[in-house]
């Protein structure tokens, strides 16, 4: 099975390929921006016709798109989720390879949800901020093309590689940073939050499983519990052996500084300027998985505490 596969050198496309390429029956070729990939292409700057000619080229059975920004303005958004995503669409539809497509959808399509619900792929989105409302634009124009196409929504993606950026990546750094200069406690904010956490090699997993499937429309990928970041928080300071205290920030967060990792009143250092959550889905997000065991015989694997442990274990090798 020949299979293109679009953002390798991304967090969650590197481990797709690592998935992909421990499978003996597939070819895989890896398009991207980067000096890695086997081709260099930009979905968000080069033509249609471009890579249908790449297409009709190489001619894979399954093209699997996990390229897009998750930063950025609104225009950075629509140019990288959004246009990206229609010129793969139309250059499959000129092309004559007929290939599957698999597209990454995110949780955040679906914006707030009621606390202590799961939300299943009939929920009507509603995201909450630009980063949503361009992964959401993405899936209707997929939905909509008439290809033979999956869109796995994943949720809250940890594990290895988990970004530095990332709430649970800023909460890592926050606790090597205490544990470095030796504070006994660690204040920190916006542990309310509870969101869906899945492992990144379980998403891999999900990918493999879609690229071989015939299923077709939305499939949600994630654990199917939500998780209070307070709660991750105390197991991440389990693995780390940090002996500290954790205080919570009771006051709600201030979109002009960070919540996570929250300087104490004597740091000599400023905060970044992030929101612990960026996603827009409130306090609130629990996928139900039930369609992913159904249609794909994928079932999550990896628990939280498995995902902290990596995290933290590349955050230690900082000290």
């Amino acid at each position: 099975m020949r299979v293109l596969l679009i953002g390798a050198n991304g967090y969650l496309g590197g481990f797709v390929a690592e998935r992909l390429l421990a499978d003996p029956a597939v070819q895989l070729t890896a398009l991207g921006r980067g000096d890695d990939a086997d081709v260099r292409f930009d979905l968000a700057t080069g033509s249609p016709g471009a890579l249908t000619r790449f297409l009709d080229a190489v001619h894979p059975g399954v093209v699997v798109n996990c390229a897009g920004a998750t930063r950025g303005g609104a225009r950075e958004l629509t140019r990288h989720n959004t246009v990206a995503v229609a010129t793969v669409c139309e250059a499959l539809r000129r092309s004559g390879c007929g290939a599957r497509l698999v597209q990454l959808g995110c949780g955040a399509e679906y914006g707030p949800s009621q606390p202590g619900s799961s939300t299943a792929e009939d929920a009507v989105p509603r995201p909450g901020g630009p980063y949503g409302v361009s992964k959401l634009a993405a899936t209707e124009l997929v939905l909509g093309s008439g290809l033979d196409a999956v869109v796995l929504r994943v949720f809250s993606p940890a594990g290895p590689g988990t970004p530095a950026g990332s709430p649970l990546g800023r909460l890592a750094e926050a606790m090597r940073r205490a544990m470095q200069s030796g504070d006994g406690e660690l204040k920190l904010g916006g542990l309310g939050v509870q969101r869906d956490f899945v492992d990144v090699r379980d998403v891999a997993r999900a990918v493999h499983a879609a690229s071989l499937s015939a299923a077709q429309g939305v499939i949600n990928i994630g654990s199917g519990r939500a998780v209070r970041l307070r709660d991750a928080a105390a197991v991440l300071a389990r693995v780390a052996g940090y002996g500290g205290a954790l205080h919570e920030l009771d006051s709600p967060p201030n979109p002009l500084r960070s919540t996570i990792g929250h300087p104490r009143p004597d740091s000599d250092h400023a905060a970044p300027v992030s929101y612990p959550y960026p996603d827009g889905c409130g306090s609130w997000q629990q996928a139900d998985v039930r369609t992913a065991r159904d249609r794909l015989g994928w079932r999550p694997r990896i628990n939280l505490e498995e995902s902290l442990a990596d995290i933290w274990m590349e955050a230690a090798c900082r000290i």
